[in-house]
């Protein structure tokens, strides 16, 4: 039974990221014309990591975040949801407007907003947990043979 979408990998599949990604990049470059965003600081860096995380939780990748790709995103910080709660979390990235997904427009107008959703909320936390950890500056302290196990 042939079917009419062809659905092997490799080349096919680097063109469909490749796509999805050249889309990104032009709302990011929407983002950097705006003046409403301008006076964000470092926003070049913020709309390319805001890029990164949604293409990582795009799963059926169509474009969109969709209840599936929210319910493994929670999952993976650390934070599970039930699908109640993840529908409710939809509606408010989203604003009511659309049905179970979240676009990349909505992801980003929820990061760059004043609004503290819970998912922005989540992510940021994330972000910081995964920075840097802290990491004493200069030589570690000198140690005696007794101190040693």
């Amino acid at each position: 039974m042939p079917s009419s979408k062809n659905v092997q990998g490799g080349k096919a599949f680097g063109l469909l990221k490749e796509q999805q990604r050249q889309k990104l990049e032009e709302i990011n470059k929407e983002y950097m014309e705006d003046q409403k965003y301008r006076d964000e600081d470092d926003l070049a860096e913020k709309l390319e990591g805001f890029k990164n995380k949604y293409s990582e939780f795009d799963l059926n990748d169509q474009g969109e975040i969709d209840l599936m790709g929210l319910k493994r995103m929670m999952e993976k910080l650390g934070v599970p949801k039930t699908h109640l709660e993840l529908k409710k979390m939809i509606v408010e990235v989203t604003g009511g407007s659309s049905s179970n997904t979240i676009n990349y427009r909505d992801f980003v107008k929820m990061m760059l907003g004043k609004r503290s959703a819970v998912l922005k909320l989540v992510l940021i936390f994330e972000d910081k947990a995964n920075g840097s950890p802290c990491k004493p500056d200069g030589p570690p302290p000198k140690r005696d043979i007794a101190s040693l196990p």
